[in-house]
């Protein structure tokens, strides 16, 4: 039976996941309306320079500590662990609406459902929302990784099973996402 000092722990963990998930929302329910989509009729976002030798090399300024970096113009993930150690690097395919850059914290996880494009999908690692589409890292059952449809909403960023699956044991809730250009 649990003691009265993991119950008020549990408790507490309970509050503070239910307030970022609050805050997080309010962040995203404030932000322009036509903000990050792809093919919104905007000037292409231009790249940013990144190191042509090296290009899986982790991105200058994405933040410290264990993290999920994603790089939007890479359309590459780093899994980082202690000291700035990339543990794991790997190429994604995004969703037809991008998060905006900044820091985010994962604030939900299923081990199975199905994408907004229909397909089945596992290991989904959400950490925020954009016009009403929740943005997380997902695998496809069936190991597609398809080009975003620009006539649907979807913020499902694709990545390949084996990628998915260590995603899925290192992204859990809480942890930070750093987004980049």
């Amino acid at each position: 039976m649990p003691s009265n000092s993991s119950t008020f722990v549990a408790g507490l963990t309970a509050a503070a996941l239910a307030t970022v998930g609050f805050l997080a929302f309010q962040a995203s329910a404030s932000a322009p309306a036509d903000l990050d989509v792809r093919g919104s009729g905007g000037a292409p976002a231009k790249k940013a320079p990144g190191d042509r030798r090296t290009p899986a090399a982790l991105p200058a300024d994405s933040g410290t500590g264990r993290r999920v970096v994603y790089s939007l113009d890479a359309d590459r993930v780093w899994l980082v662990g202690p000291n700035d150690v990339v543990t794991r690097t790997f190429k994604v395919a995004p969703g037809s609406v991008d998060p905006r850059p900044g820091s985010y914290v994962v604030t939900s996880r299923s081990g199975a459902v199905t994408g907004t494009d229909g397909t089945p999908v596992e290991h989904v690692v959400r950490f925020t929302t954009v016009q009403d589409t929740t943005i997380g890292f997902s695998a496809a059952l069936d190991g597609s990784m398809p080009e975003p449809d620009p006539t649907m909403k979807t913020g499902g960023i694709r990545e390949t099973v084996a990628d998915g699956a260590a995603m899925w044991t290192f992204a859990t809730i809480g942890r930070g996402v750093v987004v980049v250009r």
